[in-house]
């Protein structure tokens, strides 16, 4: 067996694509190679591609795998678009940067999360400084920490669950539950307490490729939040920054900026009261570039279903067996509500995610630093 299920695609085989798409494209590869290796020993690794200009100054970065099994749409876009773009001039002084699956331990084994059990948007974090403090968030850890998926400790689980929606309503307890938390490794939505693989890999493509260029545009891929089929177009930061002007310029009321922090909300589906978000890094990172950082979130199933999905995979690793016949059922709940088998909707957010890179792609010149 070299795969979860043979009528998806595998890890290796969406790299593989991504590759050849890339070559066939006359990009410029580098590997990043992670320390682990994947569920049935395939290596594992984070491939960047540079396509256009080896000098240019004016970039779009296309980012994909945060959340590991969220990257099978990005990966599927980056490879479509990379084949798309082969034969195909850019402009003068414009480059494309793939980054594919930065999180590659969660996409091959299906996971939202890393090998640390760690949300990689929640880690994004200066690790010199206090973390954030959750503490309502020990109130509801017993809930995740069940080592039942059935019989009466997942009973009493699943009640406190239920007792904790009445207390809270379920944007209040999202709210708590999804706004990271720094102090339970065996916890949904954990933050870490050091930078992860990710992190560190991420942070070294950034200041190799990105260091010396004046605009970019950054897509960061994602799924699950928000309306079946519908992907929305965001910039999720702490602040306003110096690029947002020509970021609402560019795409106009498609364009929704949702400002993070402890006591915010938002009606996205994506959380509001969580730091250490991607799309901030990359602002910190990268002081001297006109950046403009965006997410497209594209939405799968109801917030309740998908959360119903993640506690179900959490106790899988941490109680279960990913490879057996409960392990593979559960992997492939998780995968649908990510990733959803329905050709229209693969259909549909491919569709939208390329027309927002080709926007971008064509703006890029007219952008002034």
């Amino acid at each position: 067996m070299s795969s979860f299920f043979p009528q998806r695609p595998s890890y290796s085989q969406l790299r593989e694509r991504f590759l050849r798409a890339a070559q066939a494209a006359g990009a410029l590869l580098t590997e990043y190679v992670h320390p682990l290796a994947g569920p049935f020993g395939e290596t594992l690794a984070t491939d960047v591609a540079w396509l256009g200009d080896p000098d240019a100054r004016k970039v779009l970065v296309a980012l994909s795998g945060t959340h590991g099994v969220e990257g099978y749409y990005g990966s599927d876009c980056q490879s479509r678009w990379l084949e798309s773009l082969k034969g195909r001039e850019l402009p003068e002084g414009v480059a494309v940067l793939m980054i594919h699956l930065i999180n590659p331990w969660g996409t091959a084994w299906m996971r939202r999360v890393n090998e640390d059990n760690l949300d990689q948007n929640r880690n994004y974090l200066d690790f010199s400084k206090p973390l954030p403090d959750n503490r309502a968030y020990q109130d509801v850890h017993a809930i995740y920490a069940c080592a039942q998926l059935q019989g009466p400790q997942r009973d009493k689980a699943d009640a406190a669950f239920e007792a904790a929606i009445s207390q809270m309503g379920w944007p209040g307890l999202m709210s708590v539950v999804e706004a990271g938390q720094y102090d339970f490794a065996d916890g949904l939505f954990y933050g870490g307490r050091e930078p992860s693989w990710s992190n560190r890999t991420l942070r070294s493509i950034v200041a190799g490729h990105l260091s010396g260029v004046e605009v970019a545009a950054c897509f960061d891929l994602h799924t699950g939040a928000g309306d079946y089929g519908h992907p929305m177009l965001m910039s999720i930061v702490e602040s306003a920054y110096p690029a947002l002007d020509d970021a609402k310029a560019l795409f106009g009321p498609w364009l929704f900026t949702l400002i993070t922090g402890a006591g915010q909300v938002s009606e996205t589906g994506v959380a509001a009261t969580s730091t250490g978000y991607t799309s901030q890094m990359l602002l910190d990172a990268l002081p001297g570039v006109h950046l403009m950082p965006f997410v497209i979130e594209c939405g799968t199933y109801p917030g309740a279903e998908v959360h119903g999905h993640l506690r179900d995979d959490h106790w899988l690793h941490m109680h279960g067996d990913p490879l057996d016949e409960t392990g593979r059922r559960i992997k492939l709940g998780l995968l649908e509500q990510f990733y959803p088998a329905d050709p229209d909707w693969q259909e549909v957010v491919w569709l939208r995610t390329r027309q927002i890179w080709d926007k971008a792609l064509a703006a890029l010149l007219t952008i002034k630093p």
